[in-house]
């Protein structure tokens, strides 16, 4: 992993789909406001990133008492990452990295998942509010999930 803690983060600009089209997402929209858990995701409709997400968005009030907002990246197009979040109730914001730019900005794009090609690895992040980075943790396989607590602990903080 290239980032680590007290480095700057770096900043993307993201396509997401919603309910008012196709919308940028970037990370610095957050500067000044409130701290960013970055997580990276592998592919969408998979069984280990269904979970990781439906459980984050089942916990998403205990981010915003950190103040603190989720953004899901994924290599997955945001027409595919808005059916997922529809098909399984996920609320937090998705952001599409289909050029695969911000995975290898953070350092946590792999080279090949199963034969599938390169997607981003599990990865976790946070941002403070100054764009620095406050924990970053990528999973030792794909199947592995974040250290939510450790996450926690770091918006805490």
């Amino acid at each position: 992993m290239t980032i680590t803690i007290g480095s700057k983060a770096p900043e993307f600009s993201l396509k997401s789909k919603t309910a008012d089209g196709v919308v940028d997402i970037k990370l610095s929209d957050n500067f000044g406001k409130k701290q960013t858990v970055i997580l990276f995701f592998p592919l969408a409709f998979t069984s280990v990133c269904t979970r990781e997400m439906c459980d984050t968005s089942c916990g998403l009030t205990d981010y915003e008492k950190l103040g603190a907002e989720i953004i899901g990246i994924s290599v997955d197009s945001p027409f595919a990452q808005e059916a997922w979040a529809k098909a399984h109730g996920i609320k937090l914001k998705l952001a599409s990295d289909l050029n695969k730019k911000t995975a290898t900005a953070y350092g946590v794009l792999l080279d090949d998942l199963m034969g599938l090609g390169c997607t981003a690895a599990r990865a976790a992040f946070v941002v403070g509010k100054d764009g620095v980075i406050k924990y970053a943790e990528q999973t030792a396989t794909p199947a592995m999930l974040p250290d939510f607590g450790a996450i926690k602990a770091a918006l805490a903080k």
